[in-house]
């Protein structure tokens, strides 16, 4: 999971990233979560936040952001959880930038999906595997 900077390293620190871990490991189960090393407020930015997407420097940007890449890998995880827009565009584009190809899931999506309110329309970042989970299809309910 990524640990947004503007509400974790830069407001609320450690007590926020405890919390949202509380919210994805009661949604994927804790035995399904795994922990970027380091974290919290240690968490490296992903480099897309203070305007850094729109400024037009993409190449900047992506070597920047191999840091973050790097560290994603180094988890073995299936996806990426981003809780910020502007991370899960910029992992988004590292994923596929540098050949990663994990799925980036924004935690809303997750919250959404669980509770089976989540539109077929609003699944573009599920992997396979998540992307037809509790998905109401009106012609075989009949």
């Amino acid at each position: 999971m990524q640990d947004p900077c503007q509400i974790v390293r830069k407001s609320f620190g450690d007590p926020i990233a405890e919390d949202l871990r509380f919210v994805v490991k009661s949604i994927v189960g804790e035995e399904n979560f795994i922990d970027m090393q380091p974290n919290r407020s240690n968490n490296y930015c992903c480099g897309g936040g203070g305007g850094f997407l729109q400024a037009g420097l993409k190449e900047e940007r992506l070597q920047y952001g191999k840091l973050k890449d790097d560290q994603i890998k180094a988890t073995g995880a299936d996806y990426c959880i981003a809780g910020c827009h502007n991370c899960h565009a910029q992992i988004h584009e590292l994923s596929e930038h540098y050949g990663g190809n994990y799925p980036v899931v924004h935690i809303w999506t997750l919250i959404c999906l669980s509770l089976g309110i989540l539109g077929p329309n609003e699944r573009e970042y599920l992997g396979d595997d998540l992307k037809d989970v509790l998905v109401f299809h009106p012609e075989t309910a009949m």
